[in-house]
């Protein structure tokens, strides 16, 4: 019997796909616990429009993601942050992802998460850092810190 999936199937199939399984297993298992569909037009015709809703959703998703890339990575875009530090240049404390997404969305209006932030150590030094931004499965920006005496 073919059968749609509606969900992930250990061992069977993905969601979306369209497989034969044998008709005991399809009724018994995955029709009764509505982890799949018969393969029926109506059914197959679903399938197909809600693969093409994600898609158009994905592509939507990319390209907001390469449009905030290309305001992040902009020269003019720089997120200041304040700081005390001794004679030396290290700062009292550390700059936090925390504190560079609020800095940013106050200063640029900007809401980022601060786990996209690929900051491996707080900043501890004056001057300016680069922090790479994990914005899509394929997008990644560069965002310009800069601590200074305030």
């Amino acid at each position: 019997m073919k059968v749609v999936f509606l969900e992930d199937v250990k061992g069977r199939g993905k969601k979306g796909e369209v497989k034969e399984v044998p008709d005991g297993y399809a009724n018994n298992f995955l029709i009764k616990n509505k982890k799949a569909e018969a393969a029926t037009g109506k059914n197959l015709g679903a399938v197909k429009g809600r693969q093409k809703a994600e898609e158009k959703q994905a592509a939507a998703e990319l390209a907001a993601a390469k449009e905030l890339k290309a305001k992040l990575e902009d020269e003019k875009t720089v997120v200041t942050i304040p700081g005390k530090a001794g004679t030396d240049g290290r700062l009292f404390g550390a700059v936090s992802s925390k504190q560079i997404v609020a800095a940013l969305e106050k200063q640029y209006q900007v809401k980022l998460d601060k786990r996209k932030l690929l900051l491996e150590q707080p900043i501890h030094s004056m001057g300016f850092a680069t922090v790479p931004v994990k914005l899509h499965k394929q997008v990644q920006a560069d965002l310009r810190v800069h601590v200074q005496e305030g």
